[in-house]
């Protein structure tokens, strides 16, 4: 099969990552690295043995796949060139500013059938991955407590960490978001640096999301109760627990209490993130994050930014 042209628009903390990936996988040929930096661009490259640039209209029509890793107000002009000129696309998290740019973004990945997947990496997280997702959860606990770090202040805690959660929420409640409570403030930024959302879903479910760039801590846990088990995800750790009731007795007439805990090997989710994307330009199959559910996340963060202004 042969090989795929590939290239990565942007090389900041994750652009570096990204190209890195491409480069070790047998089915892709990084062809050129992107920045408006011609040093850093050139620095990228020259490890991989890839093309700089630093105008990434220069590769239209010129590749096959491209990772869009720029801030997240270029989204949609970076991306909607490349699928415009027959390009795959995989575009971090948010999808876009707006939802209408996203819609655009989707309409054209449509039009010109191409892969449109969103870098909601969190989705690739073995932990997660290994969740049974048949039982529907019925109330959910999120908490995604980080030390401040200037590298992503140009959107919110919402935009930057919340919506991780609020993705992997979505996709296991599968229920249309009925109505949201959300309290937050600014500490060290000019937007929103801590914040919780209560979601309630049209099926009954209720969230409880916390999100925080402020924290002495390091902590990304959910917490699912389910009507026949309790069930903790440890994503910093990449350890899924589940406790359910059991056949013998705790106490007369009380189930016992059974726990079933799976440790996950360290994983590059990374790379197997851009893998999926592969796989999915190669099968035709649709991708685990597609533009559409990078859609739902965001619309869902707009409305939670919305109520903290």
């Amino acid at each position: 099969m042969k090989k795929l042209r590939c290239a990565v628009i942007g090389t900041g903390y994750l652009g570096k990552f990204h190209a890195e990936k491409y480069a070790s996988l047998p089915d892709c040929e990084l062809t050129a690295v992107v920045d408006i930096d011609e040093a850093a661009a050139r620095n990228i490259a020259e490890k991989h043995g890839a093309k700089a640039v630093t105008d990434y209209r220069e590769l239209l029509g010129r590749i096959d796949a491209v990772s869009v890793v720029v801030p997240t107000t270029l989204h949609h002009r970076v991306a909607k060139h490349f699928l415009s000129a027959g390009a795959h696309v995989l575009v971090e998290k948010p999808i876009t500013v707006t939802l209408e740019e996203a819609d655009e973004l989707i309409a054209i990945a449509h039009e010109n059938n191409r892969v449109l997947q969103v870098g909601h990496l969190e989705r690739f997280n073995p932990a997660v991955l290994g969740l049974d997702k048949e039982e529907k959860p019925l109330f959910i606990e999120s908490h995604r407590l980080a030390p401040f770090n200037p590298r992503a202040n140009d959107v919110s805690v919402v935009l930057d960490l919340m919506i991780h959660d609020i993705d992997i929420i979505l996709a296991l409640v599968d229920s249309e978001v009925e109505r949201i409570d959300a309290s937050g403030t600014a500490v060290l930024t000019q937007g929103t640096d801590i914040a919780n959302a209560r979601l309630l879903f049209e099926n009954g479910c209720v969230a409880n999301v916390t999100a925080s760039r402020i924290s002495m801590k390091l902590e990304r846990k959910m917490r699912l109760f389910r009507p026949s088990s309790y069930v903790s995800v440890d994503f910093q750790n990449r350890v899924l627990t589940k406790h359910r009731t059991g056949e013998k007795e705790m106490f007369p007439g009380i189930p016992e209490i059974v726990t079933e805990e799976s440790v996950f090997a360290t994983s590059d989710a990374l790379l197997e993130e851009i893998r999926h994307f592969v796989a999915c330009i190669q099968t035709g199959e649709n991708p685990l994050v597609p533009g559409e559910a990078g859609r739902r996340a965001l619309a869902t963060a707009i409305r939670i930014t919305e109520l903290l202004n």
